[in-house]
């Protein structure tokens, strides 16, 4: 079986203050109470594919000059074969854009590698598993949306986690070097059961940068879910 990574911790810099986001990815980097984050995660929005607009290419590009912790990229856009690639290419350590947003996943997963970068297959609650299970190994990162994507700040939907756990199952068996990543509603009340279902990274937002010291916010979290994994 594959050596699973101890439980990742990747802060959503959409609930950080964009007015001062090299300050704000600081405050999760080292500190005494923790060793630092693992990624930087970092929603971008089209307006088109979400019905909300975030941040783009620049805004990253900005970013990567300003962290040496690597920026996990979700492309919440319509066609991803198109855009995906050059946040590889600016030096994206993970992009992952969504299955319900191209007709071959395969091919644009193939370019963001091809780029540089690490391919990840976002899935939309509703989405069903089954038709992605093929071609797994084409994608270093399968990122599991527990909310609606589109806007921060909404409930966990826990009902998303019987497709980690199918996940976990295959990953296992076949010893897969996939990771199982989870975006919406992490929170203390909800990183254990996560963790419990198989997940490997925790994206999470206001559960970071919703109190006054982020970086123990982060070490309560990765505390809470290694407990929790066992």
């Amino acid at each position: 079986m594959c050596q699973r990574p101890a439980p990742m911790i990747a802060p959503s810099i959409l609930s950080a203050d964009f007015a001062n986001l090299q300050s704000e990815i600081a405050a999760v980097g080292p500190s005494v109470v923790d060793p630092g984050v693992d990624w930087v995660h970092v929603d971008v929005m089209d307006n088109h594919f979400v019905p909300n607009l975030t941040l783009g290419l620049p805004v990253v590009e900005s970013i990567l000059r300003a962290t040496d912790i690597p920026v996990d990229c979700h492309l919440m856009i319509t066609d991803p074969g198109r855009w995906a690639p050059g946040y590889a290419e600016a030096g994206a350590y993970n992009v992952s854009f969504h299955a319900e947003a191209t007709d071959d996943p395969i091919s644009v997963a193939r370019d963001i590698r091809a780029a540089g970068g690490k391919a990840g297959l976002g899935i939309k609650p509703g989405t069903a598993l089954a038709p992605y299970l093929e071609i797994l190994p084409e994608f270093d990162t399968l990122l599991i949306m527990s909310v609606e994507p589109g806007f921060g700040g909404q409930k966990f939907m826990p009902e998303v986690l019987g497709k980690v756990r199918e996940l976990r199952k295959i990953i296992d068996a076949e010893q897969l070097t996939l990771l199982i990543e989870i975006d919406g509603g992490i929170a203390a009340s909800t990183i254990e059961e996560a963790a419990e279902a198989g997940v490997d990274c925790f994206v999470a937002g206001s559960a970071v940068y919703g109190g006054d010291d982020p970086s123990a916010r982060v070490a309560d979290l990765r505390a809470l879910a290694t407990a929790a994994r066992g």
